[in-house]
């Protein structure tokens, strides 16, 4: 027996068997709908007084008979059944209508989310034949709208062809052709309510992380809105729009700026039917591939625990959509099926393992203090030289790509100066904007470093327009973590290639040293600096009277 979907409550055997009797109708594969089909439809919806529709799919097989109410009609789940990026549903729904009224919203919502082929949607008369209809279909991006809905007057005579009419359409949503996994592809989103500039900048910022955990972004989109939507953060039209952008640029992911509520994350996963990851979820991603160390996994591992607990209980089904790839590897990937106890066991054994090492770490320290050995903490925004500094003043190999988060797992080297003095320079994992809570709290042994250092050098990419917010940045996280009051020095890096004018400001409101890590200009003065306000400052601590 053929299954029936949706209302199926009260129904006779007999009426089953008649709705039932819809699977075996066919479609000539160029039509739309067959007048058979169509009147067998409206009959049915007729006798019962509720709405009737099918789904068909390319061949004209019927593979869904679906029942309502006399109001709507409840669409079944359909899977991720060819519904790639890129790729419509390959089914269309025919479904009546009672009351004369046309396309309603429901099914022009279903028509963009479901990514169907396109919906047809047929008058019931009073005798149960067919009346006038009305279908609608998606526009390829550039068009100016969402969809398309056109009158039909008269079934008998709609003799669209539509096999011709689905091939044009998908060719028009087919993406350029590149050589890109849509799995890897995405679409980057941001929605404010305050300056589209400050907006802008962070989703470019956004767009790097995303090149950074090797995604592909295909495009950037804003929207700026009087207040945040509590539901799906974006309006339903906006997300309708980013449905049919992403199916014709083949992305299979929408990364958020903004960090998704639990309920925001099911819901616009479950609606768009694509993999959704928000800002934070991507800067965990970024650090559990760089991650390499026992302590550096454990940290990641422990962030990951406390973003995706409160996510695990109402997400049963969006979560199958954020299992493996980017988003949800690492060390905790494992963890997204294990219920709350377990996860809060995990959790506990991960807090005490990084408490042990945090003691290890602890006790180094003072070691070095005991031996006399001076700390100098390199700090600073992502991607600001911090590690090619470390390179070129030690001459260490510490890996420096040109990513953002290179560097996670803190580097320390001796850096020997005239009269056989020594500090100890390490290099420390770079902040962000908006920072993951989870993150800072995780990683709070190794940013300790921060906060027990004899002097912190602030890096700043002096190329960067934004170098004075990315100093706002690392002065408010240093204050976080306890550090505010550290000794500290600026230092200006890429003074190679940054406007002198913007340099000149720099310097003059905050007595920094431009350097460049690349070239070794300025390095030399600025090691006689750090010379200077380390053991000056030892000086006048072992001078001070008890």
């Amino acid at each position: 027996m053929e299954e029936l979907f949706g209302n199926t409550g009260g129904l006779k055997p007999s009426e089953n068997r008649a709705l039932q009797g819809l699977y075996r109708r066919r479609i000539p594969a160029n039509r739309w709908a067959s007048p058979e089909l169509l009147r067998r439809m409206t009959e049915l919806s007729r006798e019962l007084n509720r709405q009737v529709g099918v789904l068909v799919d390319r061949v004209g097989v019927v593979g869904h008979v679906i029942v309502g109410d006399a109001h709507q009609l409840f669409i079944p789940d359909l899977g991720r059944e060819r519904a790639g990026g890129g790729r419509f549903r390959g089914v269309r729904l025919l479904h009546t209508h009672l009351r004369g009224e046309g396309l309603s919203k429901d099914d022009l919502t279903d028509l963009a989310l479901l990514r169907l082929d396109g919906v047809f949607v047929v008058q019931a008369s009073g005798d149960g034949l067919p009346g006038a209809g009305e279908v609608a279909h998606l526009l390829p991006p550039g068009s100016g709208d969402v969809w398309r809905v056109q009158p039909v007057a008269d079934v008998h005579a709609w003799d669209d062809d539509f096999a011709l009419f689905i091939r044009g359409l998908e060719a028009q949503f087919k993406p350029a052709a590149r050589k890109v996994d849509p799995v890897n592809a995405a679409v980057c989103v941001s929605i404010t309510t305050g300056s589209p500039h400050a907006a802008r900048r962070s989703l470019e910022e956004l767009e790097r992380l995303a090149d950074t955990a090797g995604l592909y972004v295909a495009d950037r989109v804003l929207q700026v809105r009087r207040q945040l939507d509590g539901r799906l953060l974006v309006g339903e039209g906006k997300l309708k729009e980013l449905v049919v952008r992403c199916m014709h640029l083949g992305a299979e992911n929408l990364i958020f700026d903004q960090e998704l509520s639990p309920s925001q994350l099911r819901n616009i996963a479950t609606a768009t039917d694509l993999r959704v990851l928000d800002r934070t979820q991507l800067i965990l991603d970024i650090f559990a591939q760089r991650a390499t160390t026992r302590e550096g996994k454990l940290q990641v591992e422990l962030a990951q625990l406390r973003y995706r607990r409160p996510r695990l209980a109402l997400m049963p089904t969006a979560m199958s959509r954020l299992t493996g790839g980017i988003g949800g590897r690492g060390p905790g990937e494992t963890k997204l099926e294990i219920n709350r106890r377990r996860a809060d066991e995990r959790e506990h054994r991960v807090e005490r393992q990084l408490r042990e090492i945090g003691e290890q770490r602890t006790m180094r320290r003072e070691r070095r203090k005991r031996v006399g050995l001076p700390l100098v903490a390199i700090v600073g925004y992502t991607n600001a030289g911090k590690s090619t500094l470390l390179n070129r003043m030690t001459n260490a190999a510490v890996d420096a790509e040109d990513k953002l988060f290179a560097t996670l797992d803190p580097t320390s080297r001796r850096l020997r100066f005239p009269e056989e003095r020594e500090i100890v320079l390490t290099d420390t994992v770079g902040f962000i904007r908006s920072l993951p809570r989870d993150l800072v709290h995780a990683f709070r042994s190794t940013l300790d470093e921060s906060v027990e250092a004899d002097l912190l050098l602030v890096v700043l990419n002096a190329a960067d327009d934004e170098a004075e917010f990315h100093r706002d940045t690392v002065e408010r996280t240093l204050r976080e973590l306890g550090a505010g009051n550290v000794p500290r020095l600026l230092v200006l890096n890429q003074v190679d290639i940054a406007d002198p004018e913007r340099v000149a400001s720099l310097l003059t409101a905050h007595d920094g040293i431009a350097v460049s890590a690349r070239t070794g200009e300025g390095t030399d003065a600025l090691l006689a600096r750090i010379e200077t306000e380390v053991f000056r400052v030892r000086a006048v601590e072992s001078n001070s009277p008890c």
